[in-house]
C-alpha cells in the first residue's frame, strides 16, 4: 500500500512515492468540458484568451460580465459563441435610447379570452442574456436590470417571477463613444462580477484573422460551433466550484486587498464587501480553470483586476494625471505581502 501523508488542514496531500500533489475534488470532467468550449470558440475567434478565460470564470462563478472595448474586437460574437457552446436558452437585447423597461422585462396584456390581464415575458427570461451597448439606454431602462441581475427575479404587478438557472448577463459597451450614451451608475456596475477590457490583436493574430476570413467559405460562422455542455452540467460545475478550498491566510489576503482600496489615497471610492465576495468566488473559478481544487495567491491576483476595476473610482486629480484603476490595483497588489 502506498505511503501517503494526509493532512486534514491542507487542501491537497502529497503522494510520497510519486512525489505529486493530488486533488481531493475530481476536477477532470470540469476541465475537460471547458477545454472543449475553448476549442469550439477558437474555430471562429483568434486570440482574445483573456476575455475567453474571464467569461468561463464568470460562468463557473454564476456572475455577470461587462465587456468594454472598441468596435470590431469580437466582443459580441465571442459572447454569442460562448452561449452556443452551452445547451441553454439565449436572448440578445440591443439597447437603444428609446428602449423601455417593458421591452426587456415584459408587460401585462389584457386577454379577451380570459377577461383578465396576462403577463407576457420579455427577452430577459432566458438563460444567457447578451445586452449590446448597455450604455445606449437611459437610466430608467438600465434600472430595470437591478433586481433581475442581483436577485435573479423580477416583480411585476406585485407578482414575483423567478429566473431559471443558469442565468448570466453579458453586456458590452464602447469606451470611446460618448454621444448618445448614458454612463452606468455605480450601483449598476457593482452588479457585474467582472469588467473585461478587450484590446486590439497583435500582428500575428491580425494576420491569422485575415487569413481565416479569406479561407472561410461559411456564411454563418456561429453554425460552426456546437453544444458541448448542458445546462445540468453547468449547474453541477457551479456547485463544484463552491467547494474549492480557500485557506484562512488567503481569505485574509483578499480582505487586505479590499481594505487597501478604501484607504488608498489615489482612490476616491474603494471596493465594497460585495467586492470581497466577488473576489473570493472568482478566485475559486480561476482555480477550477487550472484544474485545482484549492485557491492560490496567483488566482486572487489574476481575478483582482476584473473584479475591482469597475468598483473603484480614481480621484479626479490622479485621473487628470492619467492614472488608471488598473495601475492603482497593481500597486496595491505589489504592496501587500503574498501569503506563503
Amino acid at each position: 500500500m502506498e505511503n501517503q501523508n494526509l493532512d486534514s488542514q491542507n487542501p491537497i496531500y502529497l503522494n510520497k512515492k510519486e512525489g505529486e500533489f493530488q486533488s481531493r475534488i475530481d476536477m477532470t470532467e470540469l476541465r475537460t468540458s471547458l477545454e472543449k468550449v475553448k476549442s469550439e470558440i477558437s474555430k471562429v475567434i483568434v486570440g482574445q484568451e483573456n476575455m475567453i478565460e474571464h467569461l468561463l470564470a464568470a460562468l463557473l462563478s454564476n456572475g455577470h460580465v461587462l465587456i468594454e472595448g472598441v468596435p470590431g474586437v469580437a466582443k459580441t460574437i465571442t459572447a454569442k459563441l460562448l452561449a452556443k457552446t452551452i445547451d441553454v436558452g439565449f436572448s440578445r437585447i440591443q439597447f437603444t435610447p428609446d428602449l423601455m423597461p417593458s421591452d426587456i422585462l415584459g408587460t401585462s396584456v389584457f386577454s379577451v379570452k380570459n377577461s383578465e390581464f396576462e403577463f407576457k415575458k420579455g427577452p430577459i427570461f432566458s438563460n444567457f442574456i447578451l445586452i449590446d451597448e448597455i450604455n445606449r439606454s437611459p437610466a430608467k431602462t438600465q434600472a430595470a436590470l437591478f433586481e433581475v441581475m442581483e436577485e435573479r427575479q423580477i416583480t411585476m404587478d406585485g407578482i414575483r417571477y423567478q429566473m431559471e438557472e443558469p442565468f448570466l448577463v453579458v453586456a458590452t459597451q464602447n469606451p470611446i463613444e460618448h454621444e448618445g450614451t448614458y454612463r452606468l451608475p455605480e450601483a449598476q456596475l457593482d452588479r457585474f462580477l467582472f469588467k473585461i477590457n478587450v484590446s486590439y490583436p497583435n500582428l500575428e493574430e491580425e494576420i491569422l484573422i485575415i487569413k481565416n476570413e479569406h479561407e472561410n467559405k461559411r456564411k454563418d460562422k456561429i453554425e460552426a460551433v456546437n453544444h458541448v455542455i448542458s445546462a445540468e452540467q453547468l449547474k453541477k460545475y457551479q456547485y463544484l466550484v463552491k467547494d474549492i478550498i480557500v485557506e484562512a491566510q488567503l481569505i485574509e489576503y483578499i480582505a487586505k486587498i479590499i481594505i487597501n482600496t478604501r484607504e488608498n489615497q489615489f482612490l476616491y471610492l474603494g471596493a465594497s464587501p460585495r467586492a470581497s465576495l466577488a473576489l473570493l468566488t472568482a478566485s475559486k473559478a480561476f482555480a477550477a480553470l487550472r484544474g485545482r481544487d484549492f485557491v492560490t495567491p496567483e488566482d486572487i491576483k489574476e481575478a483582482s483586476y476584473a473584479v475591482l476595476r469597475h468598483r473603484v473610482i480614481v480621484s479626479p486629480e490622479r485621473e487628470m494625471e492619467g492614472l488608471t484603476a488598473d495601475e492603482i490595483i497593481r500597486q496595491i497588489l505589489e504592496g501587500i505581502e503574498i501569503p506563503r
